[in-house]
């Protein structure tokens, strides 16, 4: 819990900075978009008594009741909300992910399973799967012509998540309730690997370079239980990389479990979790694959930019409007930088395209 603290205000610390410096950030609301953010020093008081994202949450609120009560300033809101998306996604995977894990191992170490305890792990593992659906939307913001997600698109997308992150973080419950200090070990080798390869990918999410290693850092931490998609190019290749090896390390995983293990303290339920649990990260696979080809909208960059906006359409349909974050600027005026370069990289598909010296583009498909 206060490591996770810890990273969601130093990120909202970092953004502040950053956005106290946009031209016109506070115009409209005078004092700033921010509840006392154009005050740096109680502002970072703010912060260092890890009340930073609270006061993030009360300046949304003030704002949305600012646009509802003047009619104006909806791109401030609208602003604060991307921002707040992101911060609750980094907290679920700092705090709520690894909780989970801790509260499944005490489970299986007492070999004792309530019915509080089962229907606390059950929503605490929905309501992750929800708040990466919940980001997921909040970037459908920046689609031209489909802001909003339909519900057959959510479900999809909410299942797979799901399907994926909870056979995840079962698998290190029980590798660590056969070895627990080797799952401090083994967390720490991957997250390594992953901070490298984030870094391999140069990543430009932050304005600065210590601001860019705590995003790669918190990336890291994110991959160490789902895949979260940092940049453009062909993802899908990252994607199934990514996938595959964490297949195999969740197979070595289980499989050292069952070596180790009280083979009659688990009895009753181990046959069960040996065959389930491959299965429904199987499953969650194969539900990822059904949103990527029946409802994921992809949008392509054309030698020719279309001046107009097209009528809603489905998921699957969605045509081009530039969403880029230097050339083509979203329906409200105030840009989110930060969720717009994770837009671009979630849904910009630049299919091969010939141009103008007669060479043909490159092709990347965002998974």
């Amino acid at each position: 819990m206060v490591l996770s603290s810890l990273v969601v205000q130093m990120f909202s610390w970092f953004w502040l900075k950053y956005d106290r410096e946009l031209p016109g950030f506070g115009a409209q609301s005078g004092a700033g978009t921010v509840l006392f953010g154009d005050k740096v020093n109680i502002s970072c008081l703010l912060h260092l008594l890890q009340l930073g994202f609270l006061f993030r949450h009360i300046s949304a609120i003030r704002q949305g009741f600012r646009v509802w009560w003047r009619k104006e300033g909806s791109e401030y809101a609208v602003y604060l909300i991307h921002d707040l998306s992101m911060l609750r996604l980094i907290e679920t995977f700092c705090e709520s992910a690894p909780q989970l894990t801790l509260m499944i191992y005490v489970m299986l170490s007492n070999n004792k399973a309530k019915t509080v305890q089962l229907v606390s792990i059950a929503a605490s593992v929905t309501s992750i799967a929800w708040m990466v659906v919940d980001y997921h939307r909040s970037l459908r913001s920046f689609l031209p012509d489909k802001a909003k997600q339909g519900w057959g698109s959510a479900l999809i997308y909410f299942l797979w998540n799901l399907l994926l992150i909870a056979p995840r973080v079962a698998t290190l419950a029980l590798f660590a309730s056969v070895l627990p200090w080797f799952i401090a070990l083994h967390f720490l080798v991957l997250w390594f690997v992953f901070v490298l390869w984030v870094w391999q990918q140069k990543t430009e999410f932050m304005d600065s370079t210590s601001g860019e290693w705590l995003y790669r850092a918190t990336v890291g931490l994110i991959w160490y239980f789902s895949w979260f998609n940092v940049s453009d190019g062909r993802t899908r290749a990252r994607s199934f990389i990514y996938h595959s090896f964490i297949t195999l390390d969740g197979g070595i995983l289980l499989v050292t479990w069952w070596l180790y293990r009280d083979p009659f303290q688990s009895e009753s339920y181990a046959l069960a979790l040996i065959i389930t649990l491959p299965l429904t990260y199987f499953l969650g696979l194969f539900f990822k694959a059904m949103y990527y080809c029946y409802f994921h909208p992809k949008l392509w960059r054309p030698p020719v930019r279309e001046s107009r906006i097209a009528f809603d359409m489905p998921d699957t349909q969605v045509s081009f409007r530039d969403i880029s974050t230097q050339d083509g600027v979203p329906s409200f005026q105030l840009l989110n930088k930060r969720m717009a370069s994770h837009a671009t990289n979630f849904y910009l598909d630049q299919r091969a395209n010939r141009n103008n010296d007669g060479t043909n583009g490159e092709e990347v498909s965002h998974l």
